[in-house]
C-alpha cells in the first residue's frame, strides 16, 4: 500500500510530521506492506537563496516583527521538534530555494534512496544550518544518502534533469487541493494534513491498510499435470 507524502525542505512541520509518521509505521504490524513515496512541494517557489540571511531574519522581515518577537513565535515549533528528538536552530538555518533539492530527491527516489536523502536534507537545513541550494552541499548530502558521485554531479549540473518530476508532483498537489504541507495520502483514499499526533497516523494506517488488504486477491487454480516443455529446454 502506498503512502505518498508531500513535503518541502524548508517546512519545520514536515520534519516533525516525518518523525511522527515513522513512529506510527514502526509500530504497525503490517509495515512491510507499506511503500512510502516522497512527493515534492514548494512553499515559496520565488524564494531567492541567500546564505547570508537566517530564517529568523527573513521571517522577521516578511512579518514586520523584531528578531526577538520572531524567536518567541518560533519557540513553540522548536519545542515541538524537541519532543520528537529533533533540534531546530532557526538562527542558524539559512534562506534557500528548495527546487534543486527536490530535483535531487526525485533522482534519489529512482535509486531507492529517497527516504535517506529526505532525512539528510531536513537535518542539514534545520539542524546544521547548511545551504540546501548549494551544489557542494547537495553533493555531500547525496553521497551521504548512498548515491553515486558522478550521477549526483550530472543531476546538479543540468537544471532540466528531474525538473519535470518536481513540477508533476506540484501539479498533482494542486489537483488534490493540497495547500499546505506535510500532507499524507494513504492508498489514494485518505488524506492527513499536518504533523498530526501519533494516534492519528496509527488509526488511519490501520484503517487504510485493512481496506487495501481486502482488495488484494490471490488466485488459486487446480492443476492437472501433464507433459510440458520449460524455458530451460527441459521437456518431460
Amino acid at each position: 500500500m502506498k503512502v505518498e507524502i508531500w513535503s518541502d525542505v524548508m517546512c519545520p512541520f514536515c520534519y516533525i510530521g516525518k518523525r511522527r509518521f515513522e513512529k506510527a509505521l514502526s509500530n504497525f504490524k503490517h509495515k512491510d506492506d507499506i511503500e512510502v513515496v516522497w512527493k515534492s512541494f514548494q512553499l515559496d517557489p520565488t524564494t531567492v537563496t541567500n546564505p547570508a540571511l537566517s530564517v529568523t531574519e527573513e521571517l522577521a522581515r516578511k512579518k514586520g516583527w523584531t528578531l526577538e518577537q520572531t524567536r518567541e513565535m518560533s519557540a513553540h515549533v522548536t519545542k515541538m521538534a524537541e519532543g520528537e528528538g529533533l533540534h531546530y536552530d532557526f538562527d542558524k538555518a539559512v534562506v534557500a530555494n528548495s527546487f534543486n533539492a527536490h530535483r535531487l530527491l526525485q533522482f534519489a527516489k529512482t535509486q531507492g534512496k529517497g527516504d535517506a536523502l529526505k532525512e539528510a536534507l531536513l537535518y542539514a537545513y534545520f539542524t546544521d544550518g547548511k545551504n540546501t541550494d548549494d551544489t557542494a552541499t547537495l553533493l555531500e548530502l547525496g553521497l551521504k544518502a548512498g548515491l553515486e558521485k558522478e550521477e549526483v554531479e550530472k543531476v546538479l549540473s543540468d537544471e532540466s534533469l528531474f525538473a519535470d518530476a518536481v513540477n508533476k508532483d506540484v501539479a498533482e498537489a494542486q489537483q488534490l487541493r493540497i495547500s499546505g504541507v506535510p500532507f499524507f495520502v494513504l492508498d489514494k483514499k485518505y488524506g492527513i494534513s499536518g504533523a498530526q499526533e501519533l494516534m492519528v497516523f496509527e488509526q488511519n494506517l490501520a484503517k487504510a491498510h485493512e481496506e487495501w488488504k481486502a482488495t488484494q486477491t490471490t488466485t488459486t487454480i487446480e492443476t492437472i499435470e501433464g507433459e510440458v516443455c520449460r524455458p530451460d529446454g527441459t521437456c518431460d
